[in-house]
């Protein structure tokens, strides 16, 4: 079983979260309170909206972590999922973004594999 079906089958077990397909549509997603929250599109990573302000405040942190992709001025994180501790760190965001959503309601913005709706 690969780390991201390890971290999927863990996050299917939380009462807060509803499994489905993503809004742009490629993968596995979870989300809460009618929003994505994680984004499975590959086997090695996983998406994770926290916020901008959540991402803002924990940037220092989230540097530090090798498992962590942040592009500038983003509210979607990246984890690269390789291992054990990988999941846990996921795990351990997906809680973050659990409080930060139950604190500020609001909707994901797409994340980066969802195009643009034509005008």
């Amino acid at each position: 079983m690969t780390a991201a079906q390890i971290a999927m089958t863990e996050l299917g077990t939380w009462p807060d979260l509803v499994s489905g397909p993503p809004r742009c549509a490629v993968g596995h997603a979870f989300g809460a309170a009618g929003h994505d929250l994680v984004h499975f599109h590959s086997d090695d990573c996983a998406d994770l909206y926290l916020t901008s302000s959540a991402v803002q405040r924990l940037l220092p942190q989230l540097r530090r972590a090798s498992a962590i992709r942040v592009h500038p001025g983003a509210s979607w994180i990246t984890v690269l999922l390789e291992c054990d501790t990988d999941v846990h760190l996921l795990l351990s965001l997906v809680s973050v973004a659990l409080k930060e959503h139950g604190e500020h309601a609001c909707p994901s913005p797409p994340c980066d594999w969802e195009r643009p709706r034509a005008s």
